[in-house]
């Protein structure tokens, strides 16, 4: 089970630059639930800066613990740039987290030693005073029952911390909510009690973290 987690807070792209031997480093660092919302950042910092010669990237798109990781040296010498941001990213404990640093070049080469401290410490600075909130992994449930089970779940719904996002009033109920992965189990199985197997739930394949 994933661990409550915390999460860039950041409407717009969170900045820091930073001079290294006359080449600027300017670091973005934003949210990324998902990695089509880590691939638009990026995308949107190449747009600002269409001139810099390098802008390399790297994330986390969900938990901390998620496989959804990437990483790009954009033509930085290989393992000189991503592999560094996003080691940072990793010990930083921090989940949903996108960084791409622009580097302006200033005319003196760094060396490999010298990019890999110089892109470590331009997220460690991107990271240094980040607005953060916390996260509680969360699993999208869907419930489907007859008219007269709506006071059970209604009566359940009271006694965990849950969020309804749709409920559709048809020939059955179909709601769906999020339920924190820590209560699951157990909201299942009062529910299944409680209506005597008459309420549906349909859980999905993997958790949704949003």
């Amino acid at each position: 089970m994933t661990p409550v987690y915390s999460v860039p807070v950041t409407p717009e792209p969170h900045i820091r630059e930073l001079e290294i031997k006359r080449s600027q480093f300017i670091t973005f660092v934003g949210q990324a639930s998902d990695r089509a919302a880590a691939e638009a950042f990026i995308r949107s910092i190449r747009e600002l800066h269409p001139q810099a010669r390098h802008v390399c990237w790297a994330y986390i798109a969900g938990a901390p613990d998620t496989t959804v990781m990437s990483m790009s040296d954009d033509g930085e010498p290989g393992g000189t740039a991503g592999r560094p941001m996003l080691k940072v990213l990793q010990h930083s404990g921090l989940g949903e987290i996108v960084v791409a640093v622009v580097r302006y070049f200033g005319g003196i080469k760094l060396g490999t030693g010298g990019l890999q401290r110089a892109y470590s410490d331009a997220v460690i600075l991107g990271l240094a005073e980040l607005p953060t909130e916390q996260r509680i992994p969360q699993t999208r449930l869907t419930l489907e029952y007859d008219y007269p089970m709506e006071a059970v779940v209604r009566h359940l719904l009271d006694q965990y911390p849950t969020t309804i996002e749709h409920c559709d009033f048809q020939a059955r109920v179909c709601m769906k909510l999020l339920v924190a992965d820590s209560d699951r189990e157990n909201f299942i199985l009062a529910l299944t009690n409680q209506s005597g197997g008459a309420v549906r739930v349909v859980k999905p394949i993997q958790h949704d973290h949003s």
